[in-house]
């Protein structure tokens, strides 16, 4: 289980590692270099303003990441923490968008200890380029290894943190027949009454890719719940039905 308490020594990004220390050397040398001021400012106003950006589009990036981890041994789940929470502790978007790929890479060398520290993650200058690619599939992996995690999931839809309900309300959205269908439908009910858009969005859009699985039952829920469910909810639901 991965412990995420700041050490003895007052770091408060996550567990000593090694490989974490060569990964961010590594990076914060090669990432800026290959940074553009004038699209740097067009991507914070794209992302409204959430984080700074050193201003490297994505292709660009992940070509640099691979240089990044040429020769860079496989992680466990203290590398994989400290990796995600230093980058996560740098002020530029990029980084953060590293870890995510990071994490989506290695999730699976994780347990379900690492749950918290994904929840750092997703808490951490929120905004859906991270959260939802870490709900789908860092959150998302972790429940579909130990689907004990599924009640964690029901204390997150309840928080009043609307990106970790998001989280909650997204985790499944790669289950397709796994998917636990009472989960998401009474995770969604219970959102539905908020207003906040980027709710409402994330029930639409979980409730229209688990119709790619079971399309009846999803055009049921809605139809016995149109009441209930925002305008915006149902036609993200019902958009390819």
């Amino acid at each position: 289980m991965t412990d995420i308490t700041p050490p003895d020594d007052g770091l408060a990004d996550g567990p000593r590692s090694a490989l974490a220390d060569t990964v961010l050397a590594r990076l914060t040398s090669v990432y800026p270099p290959a940074g553009n001021p004038f699209r740097a400012q067009e991507m914070v106003a794209y992302m409204k303003g959430v984080a700074p950006f050193l201003g490297v589009r994505t292709p660009e990036r992940r070509a640099l990441s691979r240089t990044v981890l040429d020769g860079v041994p496989v992680p466990d789940e203290d590398d994989c923490a400290a990796v995600a929470l230093r980058c996560f502790a740098l002020p530029e978007r990029e980084y953060h968008y590293f870890a995510v790929d990071y994490l989506r890479r290695h999730v699976r060398r994780c347990s379900s200890g690492f749950l918290p520290v994904a929840r750092r993650l997703v808490t951490t200058v929120p905004w859906w380029d991270t959260v939802d690619h870490l709900a789908a599939h860092v959150v998302g992996g972790l429940v579909a290894a130990d689907p004990a995690l599924g009640d964690r999931m029901d204390e997150w839809i309840e928080d009043e943190d609307p990106w970790v309900a998001r989280t909650a309300l997204l985790h499944q959205l790669r289950f397709k027949g796994a998917t636990d269908a009472d989960r998401l439908f009474a995770h969604c009910l219970r959102r539905a009454p908020d207003t906040d858009f980027f709710l409402r969005k994330a029930i639409g859009w979980a409730l229209r890719e688990y119709a790619k699985t079971a399309p009846d039952e999803v055009r049921a829920f809605v139809t016995a719940h149109t009441t209930r469910l925002a305008p915006l909810s149902t036609r993200e639901a019902l958009k390819h039905l």
